[in-house]
């Protein structure tokens, strides 16, 4: 997959296959669009192409600095070259380019840019200024500017009854089986690995703690999870602590992984972890002693769902 920084930099070499949106989460109702999108284009030899947008268009019309997403922009890009993509293009989204007409945005940049044949949209997708234009419109302008337009209606969409806002509320519950249901494989969170203050050690459970710059990713509800990440070139799985470490007063919210049978010094490396299964909420406990305790038996948990 190629991915292109901004709709000016595609290749005009080659006329595309498209699908317009933020795709958040890449979920599995997203995955009805894309899979359609991708035999398309290579039945009808075009570049089976998305163009998303970043920042998120919230993000820039409403200020929204508490907007929580699924994915990082870096996650997306993983997630559509796995699905098998051709292209992806990440055009920068300003106030400026919001404000684009329809006739503007389909003809200058859809046609005359990315050489558009084919897109293919969900029932209620909207664009041009003011979001005023809809599929009929869209419609309309492929019959003069030579392109077709395929719409998924809004049964076959619905029938999978997913949505991004539905898989961002059981995060925050903690429900990882119904997130991970929803989006089609497990919620990854990506970020370097940071100094911490070392308890982890001092408990015998090392910990790897997880920093990650992107303040606008879902990190799920405070607690403790079971984990794999690929390290090395092996599989290692882990638990992962989400909180703030009541039991020394800690104040500031941290991503602390655990990963069995493995020792390497990560500090600095960038890793990326699946969450699997939740095994309990984050508790203060009366002492050190205690919290190790209950780590042993966290271990153990982790290890039978793990197993199982």
């Amino acid at each position: 997959m190629v991915t292109v920084q901004s709709i000016s930099n595609y290749d005009k070499k080659h006329s595309t296959a498209i699908t317009i949106g933020t795709f958040d989460g890449v979920h599995i109702g997203h995955r009805k669009i894309l899979d359609r999108l991708i035999n398309n284009a290579k039945v009808l030899n075009l570049k089976s192409t998305v163009l998303t947008f970043f920042p998120h268009p919230r993000m820039v019309l409403q200020k929204d600095a508490n907007i929580q997403l699924l994915n990082t922009m870096e996650e997306k890009q993983q997630i559509m070259e796995q699905i098998g993509l051709d292209c992806l293009i990440i055009h920068p989204f300003t106030r400026g380019f919001s404000r684009l007409s329809a006739t503007s945005f389909v003809r200058d940049f859809l046609v005359n840019e990315l050489k558009v044949k084919k897109i293919i949209i969900g029932y209620d997708h909207r664009f041009g200024r003011n979001r005023n234009a809809n599929i009929n419109d869209l419609i309309a302008f492929g019959n003069v500017l030579d392109f077709e337009v395929e719409e998924i209606p809004a049964q076959e969409v619905d029938d999978v009854s997913v949505s991004s806002t539905k898989i961002r509320k059981a995060l925050k519950e903690g429900d990882i089986p119904t997130a991970n249901a929803f989006l089609g494989y497990e919620y990854i969170l990506t970020g370097t690995v940071q100094k911490g203050k070392g308890l982890g050690r001092q408990l015998n459970f090392p910990t790897a703690n997880l920093h990650i710059p992107e303040s606008y990713k879902l990190i799920p509800k405070n607690g403790v999870y079971v984990v794999k990440s690929t390290l090395e070139g092996k599989l290692v799985y882990g638990m992962m602590n989400i909180g703030f470490n009541p039991t020394v007063a800690g104040t500031d919210r941290s991503l602390e992984v655990h990963f069995f049978d493995f020792e390497a010094d990560l500090y600095g490396k960038k890793i990326q972890v699946s969450i699997t299964d939740r095994i309990r909420d984050e508790h203060k406990f009366d002492s050190l002693e205690a919290l190790k305790s209950q780590l042993e038996k966290d271990r153990l948990t982790s290890l039978d769902l793990i197993a199982s």
